[in-house]
């Protein structure tokens, strides 16, 4: 929905549209209020030229007179293209709009933005303006988070839900739907009831109506939700845009033309959110630091729909080890001790976490454990420890058949030895996977990020298999599917680890397979030095930003500022904040214990265990039922139309600027640019014969501007440190110039039999070779590109030698047959091609139409026009 913002003394008007801009919704904010958010919503619909009149009176309504102080008339004060919440410090509320996006993926003609800029504006005027001294650094701890850096959201596409849920939610049982309605739904169609007059009506045609259904979304990966909590029961659902936090990227993988999208999402959760040293483990209601959910969607992008296309999707999760552990950073040490903050010997923490996983996911659950099991002084050990018999415990009340897996393998270790190879047990291990896999080391960044490419290229291997793709479910590294794959995994794993860990990966995919060029080991030690100053000085600064967006602590006079705890302990234990209230004297132990209503026996939520393995949250029972909103819609309706939002035919558009078309692409990033090679994404290849090697290290800056523009799945690189730590292939990704380098000034050597230059062709005055063809020879070919190229020659003359004293047969030298349809076509005679029936009887109508004669409309024909006359007058 775009909106644009008008400003009078007394209001603020949002006007809201749609991608067509014909229905139009207004809300009215009002600006007199100090320290309360006072909104009306409009429930009237108007269209173009009735929120055109509208905005005409407002505008002559609130005329001043002449010498009164203040705003004349209305003014337009910013275009946004979504809310992102209001908030209040210690004064009055702001309003936090989008004013800038970009275009990321789109999933079945859904389309997902990023967010590029936002706008905070103050809603009280000046006159009723209540002014506080720590206002202004309220101000600025909120906008540390930076909402430009990989913030996503979408208007008709459920980003806190994976795409299972989604279309797993439209297969419910059609009873379901015809239930009675809400209040709020029949107060939705008593509104649009109005909208639903039809001219039609007395023609007996019955209405194209459709189930439109809203889901609510899944608050965990939320980061926005407590910023719409104040008008989510005052607004229209369209108006609530929820944002994910993490990362979103899509790449084109061409299989002789045949377009493949692959998506990669991950979103973070809001729960128990920070920094690296200063969130570890768990909180009391099972929420890890750094969970992380990572789905990878392939889809056949040939077909757009839902209904009609192929889709797979695949889901994966890294988060911290369950269990009460911290690391103490006040030593200023690389690596500070690990410390076991609470003994818990009935793994309630873990199995409240446990529980959450089984509700989303089902079973089975799989944890792939990397943490080192020897180590000379105990460090990384403690955890497996701990983690192990709680799994064993909780387990001992599961059936077998839903247990939980547990795998443990030193990743560490395995990569010193040089007899082991990492990435094959790796593969070992995602081969025997059937399930949800969690997998975590202490981080969960560099280790964690290639274990999870490991899984995914097994799982891409399999998507691609079961769409029809490849011939078995195998995809072999050095092939330009799995370059592809592991560049998007790549910005993926940067991108987390610069949001929890301060810098970009230290240890990637490369490293790993011990290719990594010698330059790249400078890098690592770079990003070591740059996480480890981040988590020393800035990493308390970035926390106490999260706790403010998240709404985690709110600002009053009435309790201390937030720089004035020496703690935020408390603010992530719900738990623990209840029996503060009840009670003035508690301790750590009955902060962790007083409220665990669950057994330790059963330890999994009602309803859970009878639906496994199938996840609770799919399982169309009351409970999930009531999270659902269901709604009549016509099925012309713009708020259902996809094709309306992904093809815009009501504006002008260019095909350089269609993100389809400037997303990255195997044919155009990596597949070589020589003729004659395979062009299929999954031969193996050579580094030097990618085609980002082929293309060379030298460019003008124009093309490389225009590379990182077409590069659209991947986030821009912040600063010189970040673009060189990319991947090796990325180092030489720069194309010659073309432009640069003069056809006409570069003589062509021809070389005899002899392999001596006989001759020098200088330039004739005919275009470049570029021009028409795309290729610039502005070097001579190699040695071996001539010898192949004599070699076809003298082929071709021993397959047409004629002895020149017979009679020479053309049919023995060329062969010519047909390729037309015409039976006959000639320079003499066409004979016309048959036609049938149905053809002829359209090509009759047509010219009764022309002459005037107007045949007697149709059922199709009567719909058709009555939706255009809806559409267009109504």
């Amino acid at each position: 929905m775009c909106s644009v913002l008008y400003l009078s003394w007394q209001r603020y008007f949002l006007v809201g549209t749609n991608q067509a801009q014909t229905k139009h919704r207004v809300l009215k904010i009002d600006r007199t209020e100090p320290k309360d958010l006072v909104i009306i919503d409009d429930k009237h619909v108007y269209n173009q030229q009735e929120v055109r009149e509208l905005l005409g009176r407002l505008d002559l309504g609130n005329r001043t007179k002449v010498g009164q102080k203040g705003l004349s008339g209305l003014s337009r004060a910013v275009t946004a293209f979504g809310i992102v919440g209001f908030v209040r410090f210690l004064e009055g509320y702001y309003i936090v709009l989008i004013t800038k996006r970009r275009k990321m993926a789109d999933i079945g003609g859904h389309s997902i933005y990023k967010i590029e800029d936002t706008s905070m504006i103050y809603i009280p005027n000046d006159s009723v303006r209540v002014t506080h001294p720590d206002e202004g650094r309220y101000i600025r701890i909120f906008q540390n988070v930076d909402l430009s850096s990989n913030f996503y959201f979408s208007y008709s596409y459920d980003l806190s839900h994976s795409l299972q849920y989604n279309l797993t939610l439209l297969q419910r049982p059609y009873e379901l739907w015809t239930s009675p309605p809400s209040s709020a739904e029949e107060e939705v169609q008593t509104q649009t009831k109005p909208d639903s007059f039809d001219i039609f009506e007395d023609e007996g045609l019955p209405a194209q109506m459709v189930y439109g259904v809203r889901n609510e979304p899944y608050y965990k990966y939320v980061w926005n939700g407590k910023l719409l909590e104040r008008i989510k029961d005052i607004v229209h659902q369209d108006w609530l845009m929820y944002i994910i936090h993490g990362f979103c990227g899509q790449s084109k993988l061409l299989i002789y033309g045949r377009p493949v999208h692959i998506t990669l999402i991950a979103r973070r959760s809001s729960k128990f959110a920070g920094t690296r040293f200063l969130k570890r483990g768990a909180n009391c209601e099972g929420d890890v630091a750094n969970e992380v959910e990572t789905e990878q969607i392939v889809h056949d992008a040939s077909v757009m729909s839902f209904t009609a296309g192929s889709y797979s999707s695949f889901v994966q999760v890294r988060g911290s080890v369950p269990l009460y552990w911290s690391q103490d950073i006040s030593t200023m040490m690389p690596k500070p001790p690990i410390r076991l903050d609470q003994a818990d010997p009935y793994a309630h923490v873990a199995g409240l976490h446990f529980d959450q996983m089984l509700q989303r996911f089902g079973s089975p659950i799989i944890i792939l454990n990397l943490v080192k099991k020897r180590e000379k002084r105990k460090h990384e050990k403690i955890l497996s420890e701990e983690l192990y018999p709680a799994v064993i415990n909780l387990n001992q009340f599961l059936p077998p058949e839903n247990c939980i897996d547990y795998i443990a393998w030193d990743m560490a270790r395995y990569t010193k030895s040089k007899l082991c190879n990492v990435l094959d047990r790796l593969g070992m291990i995602a081969e025997n996977v059937t399930g949800v896999l969690r997998t975590n080391c202490v981080d969960c960044l560099d280790r964690t990020n290639t274990a999870q490419f490991m899984v995914g290229k097994c799982a891409l291997a399999y998507q691609l298999y079961a769409l029809g793709m490849i011939d078995k479910p195998k995809l072999q590294f050095d092939t330009d599917c799995v370059r592809l794959f592991e560049e998007l995994y790549e910005d993926h794993g940067d991108t987390l680890s610069l949001q929890y860990g301060g810098s970009q990966l230290v240890h990637r995919v490369k490293t790993y397979r011990k290719i990594a060029p010698w330059t790249q080991h400078s890098k690592d030690i770079m990003q070591t030095l740059s996480r480890y100053y981040s988590n020393a000085f800035s990493d308390a600064d970035r926390q106490d930003a999260i706790n403010l967006f998240l709404q985690v602590f709110s600002p009053s006079d009435l309790k201390p500022h937030l720089w004035e705890l020496p703690t935020d302990f408390y603010l992530h234990q719900q738990n623990s904040m209840r029996s503060h209230t009840e009670s003035t004297s508690w301790s750590f132990f009955s902060i962790c214990f007083s409220f665990c209503s669950s057994s330790y026996t059963y330890w999994w939520s009602d309803g859970v265990l009878s639906c496994l393995p199938v996840p609770y949250d799919e399982v169309p029972c009351e409970d999930t039922m009531k999270k659902v909103k269901v709604k009549r819609v016509n099925r012309f309706d713009e708020s259902i139309d996809t094709y309306t939002e992904f093809f815009r035919p009501y504006e002008i558009t260019s095909f350089d600027d269609t993100f389809c078309i400037a997303m990255t692409n195997s044919a155009r990033e990596f597949m070589p640019k020589t003729v004659g090679v395979d062009p299929s994404p999954f031969t193996v290849r050579k580094p030097e014969e990618t085609g980002k090697y082929v293309l060379g290290s030298k460019s003008s800056k124009d093309e490389t501007l225009l590379q990182r523009k077409t590069a659209a799945s991947a986030p821009p690189p912040p600063s010189e440190e970040a673009i060189s730590s990319t991947s090796e292939d990325d180092s030489e990704e720069d194309r010659d110039d073309d432009a640069s380098v003069s056809q006409r000034s570069t003589p062509i050597k021809l070389l005899t039999e002899s392999g001596e230059s006989s001759r020098t062709q200088e330039e004739m005055q005919q275009p470049s070779i570029n021009e028409p063809y795309g290729i610039n020879l502005a070097v001579l070919p190699a040695d071996k590109d001539l010898l192949i190229y004599k070699r076809f020659a003298r082929l071709g003359e021993s397959q047409h030698r004629v002895d020149r004293t017979e009679h020479i047969n053309l049919a023995n030298i060329i062969c010519l047959e047909p390729v037309s349809r015409f039976p006959e076509d000639s320079i003499y005679a066409v004979a016309p091609p048959q036609v049938d029936e149905e053809s002829r009887k359209e090509l009759q109508i047509h010219v009764m139409t022309g002459e005037g004669q107007v045949r007697p409309l149709r059922r199709d024909d009567m719909l058709m026009y009555r939706e255009y006359v809806r559409n267009r007058y109504m």
